[in-house]
Formats: structure tokens, C-alpha cells, sequence
């Protein structure tokens, strides 16, 4: 499946780059719309350290949790990194549910990943009265998570291509929590009409999504990606 899940048409998510002000981003975003962000940041070198041999030397025999690929993601499974990259990092499989399908995406241990994550360079805003938590992710082609919401935050992509649909909170999705973004692009988005469509775009390595609280979301990894999150809690 590597490189046949194909990019949205046209990009619908408005678009910023390192002239925005945090007055700005704070008056035209933070608390109404998405947008990508591109140029605030430099993370060659965390980038550095993420490549798939690098991640295996530092972290190969500690564990992971894993969590199933469906909206509310219930079931964790622990697993060794290195037996998780060398065995379960594959493409998604259009016929497996979200709740049999496994995703390295959050859960991280700070203790064993805090020293990579202090090489990470945030985006430079911030929503009044939060604190941000890092989720840091590794996943194959056509992998994602399904329609789901919570609180604020930002994604940067660090390795891939990583394919975003959001819908605002007063417009919720059809979908089925159980099935996969790959199974619902193919099923469910073609019978759409243009009005009930997310907006939507590919974010690519060093490009950062900021998306607004309550906001649903569902994310399609078009390559093998690596990417972190910053939630603000």
C-alpha cells in the first residue's frame, strides 16, 4: 500500500507561515479555526535522532503501549519498540477493524523518551491557562486514527506524509467508531456532497496543524510516518 493512498485534491486548511504574530494567531485561530503552520519552527535535529536506526539503538528493548485504532482506543498492549517497529509497523490493512488494527501514538514513557523529547522545538504559541504534553508517534502507511475530539493542540510531521480531516464541533461526522480512516476514505467520503466534506489537508515533514478545541479530527498516514503532538491540556 506504500504510496498508493492518495493526497486530498486541494488543501482546505488555511495556511500561515513564520510572520504570524501570537496576537494574530490568537485572534484568528486559537479559539475558532485550524491552520497549518510552516516555518516556525527548526527540527532538523530532533529529526536526526529519529531516524529508524537511531530510535532502535536508544529505545529497542524498552516497552511501548500500544493502542487500537478505533475512536475511543480502549485496549492497550505493550510490546518491546524494536519488536513493534521489525514486526507490527506495517501498512494498514483495508480489511482490519480500528479495534484489531495496533498504533504506537501517545502513552509514551517520559522516563525512557523524556531525553528525545527535550531535543523537540514547540511550536512557539500557546493557549492562555493550558500547559502542553507531548504525544510522539510512529506508524505505517495508510495507518490512522478515526473521528474523534478533545482539547486543543498542535501535530508536526517529522518523517512522511500524514493526510488530516476536520470537521468544527457543531458538525459531527458520519462514521463508524470501529472503522479505520482508510476503510471510511474509501467507503464513506466518495458519497459526500461538497457541502458535508472536511476540510482537509497532507501535512508534510516540518509542517505543523494547530487545531482548536472540541474540534474532530481524523488523521491517514500516507507513508510511514513519524510525528508528535503537542496537546494543550
Amino acid at each position: 500500500l506504500a504510496g498508493t493512498v492518495p493526497e486530498e485534491p486541494r488543501c482546505t486548511v488555511e495556511r500561515a507561515d513564520a510572520s504570524l504574530t501570537y496576537s494574530l494567531f490568537l485572534q484568528r485561530f486559537a479559539f475558532s479555526r485550524p491552520v497549518i503552520l510552516g516555518g516556525v519552527t527548526d527540527n532538523s535535529a530532533f529529526r536526526a535522532l529519529c531516524t529508524r536506526e537511531k530510535l532502535l539503538a536508544a529505545f529497542g528493548p524498552f516497552p511501548v503501549r500500544l493502542s487500537t485504532a478505533n475512536t475511543y482506543s480502549y485496549r492497550k498492549v505493550d510490546v518491546p519498540f524494536q519488536e513493534y517497529v521489525e514486526h507490527l509497523l506495517k501498512p494498514q490493512d483495508p480489511a482490519r477493524l480500528g479495534s484489531d488494527t495496533l498504533y504506537f501514538f501517545g502513552d509514551n514513557n517520559f522516563t525512557e523518551w523524556g531525553p528525545l523529547f527535550q531535543h523537540y522545538v514547540p511550536p512557539p504559541f500557546r493557549i492562555p491557562g493550558t500547559s502542553p504534553a507531548y504525544s510522539f508517534g510512529i506508524a505505517g502507511s495508510g495507518s490512522g486514527v478515526p473521528f474523534h475530539w478533545h482539547g486543543p493542540g498542535f501535530s508536526e510531521v517529522i518523517f512522511g506524509r500524514k493526510r488530516w480531516f476536520l470537521y468544527p464541533p457543531d458538525k459531527t461526522p458520519h462514521f463508524h467508531p470501529n472503522e479505520t480512516t482508510l476503510a471510511w476514505l474509501q467507503n464513506t467520503y466518495p458519497t459526500l456532497p461538497p457541502a458535508q466534506r472536511p476540510l482537509e489537508c497532507t501535512l508534510r515533514p516540518g509542517e505543523v496543524l494547530y487545531f482548536p478545541d472540541r474540534w474532530w479530527h481524523a488523521t491517514l498516514n500516507l507513508d510511514t510516518s513519524v510525528f508528535i503532538s503537542t496537546f494543550l491540556g
